[in-house]
């Protein structure tokens, strides 16, 4: 923020929630919840899952639920039992849910997402929902005894309902004239692939080029967004896509659940690698 701020050419305003927009051929008016308008050439509408900018957009109603339900703890390490402590990732596999738990600030911490199937609170929109660990306990019964005792070991659990949208279908679900959408407001994604601040930073990317083709600024904008919005939906709606695939894969139960784990124990890391995504 800092560095934004010795800028001569940003106006950065914090805590002002727009409201509407109004758009001309040639200017975007912003309307924020506290009674101010802003002008501007553009408007590029970063607000996230519950975007308003794309309310207005694409008026395509409210996420959708997915019924999925990610528990998250952070844990100092050296206040788990030795056995438990670890420097690596690891996911558990599971009948309708899976654990990923992976060391964040030096390996000091454990960080450790639970995503289970169930149904959501009713506010959605919170992120951060207090939550009971007997909770998670009930619906990890059953599971391995190391994981068992993993969950048993943290005490304080948060909880966040996850939702998504369809992938995105046309270019103009991401862009319509002077208006743009990047990142959750384009294209909310499961976490099942990891890809919601990649597709995010992919975006930014690719509108800075889009935005920095010679023209006149004001005349030459709504092609940029265009350009932008024909660049990225597709990789966007196929990252969506996979990583919903991923998702059953991940809480698969039956014989597809024993497909998937001969294939990781036959093929590993050949599975696992996915090179239309990483190596463009």
């Amino acid at each position: 923020m800092a560095a934004v701020c010795q800028r001569d050419d940003v106006d950065l305003r914090v805590s002002s929630e727009v409201l509407s927009f109004a758009e001309t051929s040639s200017a975007v008016c912003v309307t924020t919840a506290a009674g101010v308008t802003l002008d501007g050439e553009a408007l590029v509408g970063a607000d996230g899952l519950w975007s308003r900018v794309r309310q207005q957009l694409l008026g395509d109603g409210a996420p959708r639920v997915t019924g999925h339900l990610a528990y998250r703890a952070l844990v100092r390490q050296s206040s788990l039992p030795q056995r438990l402590r670890s420097m690596r990732v690891t996911a558990w596999l599971g009948p309708g849910l899976h654990l990923v738990q992976y060391p964040v600030r030096r390996g000091e911490w454990l960080n450790v997402v639970c995503i289970v199937q169930g149904t959501a609170p009713q506010d959605l929109q919170n992120w951060d929902h207090q939550t009971n660990a007997a909770d998670l306990r009930v619906a990890l019964a059953g599971v391995c005894s190391p994981l068992t005792k993993l969950v048993e070991a943290i005490p304080q659990w948060r909880l966040w309902a996850l939702c998504d949208r369809e992938p995105l279908r046309r270019a103009t679900q991401q862009a319509q004239g002077l208006v743009a959408l990047l990142g959750d407001a384009a294209h909310p994604m499961r976490p099942y692939l990891a890809q919601g601040a990649g597709m995010a930073i992919e975006d930014a990317a690719e509108l800075g080029r889009s935005l920095a083709e010679p023209g006149e600024a004001t005349k030459m904008v709504a092609p940029a967004l265009g350009r932008y919005a024909a660049s990225r939906w597709q990789r966007n709606a196929r990252v969506q896509a996979r990583s919903i695939r991923n998702g059953e894969i991940f809480h698969a139960q039956g014989l597809i659940r024993w497909g998937r784990d001969w294939s990781l124990r036959l093929l590993g890391e050949r599975l696992l690698d996915v090179p239309w995504l990483y190596r463009r």
